[in-house]
């Protein structure tokens, strides 16, 4: 529940500031990809403003994703392994506990 309020309080006005952001942003604007001759119409591309931000935005969230994703790829296999042996452990304790009940099950009663 905290949580949710937590990024209710946050999400909210960031998603209320991008809002603003790209309504104040509409006018078009060229992106050249030749630095020599930036009027070269075959390596450029216009858009509003907001366009290239957001998928700068975008960009960015993907690579930090992938980034933190690789990063913490050893905590994943620690996990994985750590699971197989608990299963595997569990399992060992299971035998354990069923020969001790045939164990006891063949004592003489008192």
């Amino acid at each position: 529940m905290t949580k949710k309020i937590i990024n209710l309080l946050i999400l909210l006005p960031l998603g209320v500031i991008l809002i603003i952001f790209c309504v104040a942003n509409r006018q078009s604007v060229t992106l050249a990809f030749n630095p020599f001759r930036p009027e070269d119409q075959v390596l450029s591309l216009a858009a509003p403003f907001f366009v290239f931000l957001l998928i700068a935005f975008i960009i960015g969230m993907l690579v930090g994703s992938a980034a933190t994703w690789f990063n913490q790829g050893k905590h994943r296999r620690r996990a994985r392994v750590e699971a197989k042996e608990a299963i595997r452990w569990q399992g060992e304790a299971d035998r354990h506990k069923t020969r001790a009940e045939e164990i006891a099950g063949q004592l003489p009663s008192r």
